[in-house]
């Protein structure tokens, strides 16, 4: 009772990749087909979670400096050497993933830096962990399970003739020339009007990752195809997709020090999780096609996913308020004649500098 046929064993063992006869553990056809797959998941996580601790580092780096007296760069004080490094290693780690998985696959598993952030800023921030952040980590965990799960799994050979192929296809050149449009306008907000926000900031990073995860895809695909056998590293074009990786992934990290100035680190990782995730998987389908045999249910519990993973990183955003940075000052009490909000000090390049607001009127009236 309760006994199976020796072949229904034999066959439920080889299907779950169970150990059975003649076979070894985890040789069923799922891992056979997914190993790959496997291997590059493991390693978006790890490297995942090793940026949210750099982040972290990062901004403690920052709240040290705002506290010191004299006001240093960023650049002078070794722990945010030390956060930068890890965050090296971290994209690292990320770019050696997109060689065995799609950028579908690992861009989602940017949720590790979701949670990681939320609980070692704990420990490095002093923060308190709300019920927001475990009701946002459980449903960012849950959708990310949805992502890889319907994630498509199309092997590819990335060959030089292939990307090529794909670079000047027209979906990709229609899209490539509206990400510089919509750039270029952000741009002139954030330089010329001073527009500093989140949103503003995050939508430019989000744009250079997408040519970002383009390259670092068909970089490290044909890095993994040459130590196969099939040589790819003597095209020019694996050089110029390795010069705008860096180019690209250089003005990221500008764009997202500023952020890290501005805005606290809980705040930065989930909007950042949400563009970037978003921008990757658009890649992903009109450059790779990844999603061009994948079945109607496949695609819908992928995107229902998404929207679960977004839901969460906001839940652990919420109510999260800007972080001003704390600089010494003298409180010298309420001053006679002169309103608490009111301006007290002119600015430094004033001629009337060290004078009040008073004084520097009675001062232009006599002249």
């Amino acid at each position: 009772m309760g006994i199976l046929p020796v072949l229904e064993w034999t066959s439920w063992n080889i299907s779950f990749g169970s150990p059975g006869p003649g076979s070894e553990p985890l040789s069923g056809p799922w891992y056979s087909t997914h190993k790959t797959q496997l291997l590059g998941v493991l390693l978006a996580a790890a490297s995942n979670f090793l940026i949210s601790v750099s982040l972290n580092i990062q901004k403690c780096a920052h709240l040290r400096l705002a506290c010191q007296r004299e006001l240093k760069p960023c650049y002078t004080s070794k722990l945010w050497w030390c956060g930068i490094t890890l965050l090296g290693l971290g994209e690292v780690g990320n770019f050696t993933a997109y060689g065995f998985a799609p950028i579908a696959l690992v861009a989602p598993l940017g949720c590790v830096s979701v949670i990681g952030s939320a609980f070692i800023s704990v420990i490095f921030l002093k923060k308190t962990m709300r019920a927001a952040d475990i009701l946002g980590g459980t449903l960012t965990v849950t959708g990310t399970y949805l992502l890889v799960t319907f994630a498509p799994n199309v092997p590819q050979e990335l060959t030089e003739r292939r990307v090529q192929n794909y670079l000047v296809s027209w979906p990709f050149l229609l899209y490539w020339l509206l990400e510089i449009i919509i750039f270029c306008i952000l741009l002139y907000f954030y330089k010329r009007k001073a527009v500093k926000h989140i949103v503003v900031l995050f939508m430019m990073v989000a744009l250079l990752a997408s040519l970002t995860v383009i390259a670092a895809k068909a970089v490290a695909s044909m890095i993994t195809l040459s130590v196969k056998g099939k040589m790819q590293l003597t095209y020019p074009l694996f050089y110029i997709m390795i010069v705008l990786m860096t180019t690209s992934c250089a003005f990221q990290v500008k764009f997202l020090n500023q952020a890290m100035h501005l805005y606290e680190v809980t705040a930065i990782v989930p909007v950042n999780f949400v563009f970037f995730t978003t921008s990757a998987i658009i890649s992903g389908v009109i450059f790779y096609r990844e999603f061009q045999t994948a079945a109607l249910l496949s695609v819908f519990m992928f995107l229902f996913g998404c929207l679960l993973s977004f839901l969460g990183v906001f839940v652990i955003a919420r109510n999260k308020k800007e972080e001003h940075l704390q600089t010494p000052f003298i409180d010298c009490g309420h001053i006679p004649g002169q309103k608490l909000t009111g301006k007290i000090q002119p600015d430094s390049q004033s001629s009337c500098y060290g004078t009040l607001n008073s004084e520097d009127n009675f001062l232009k009236s006599q002249s």
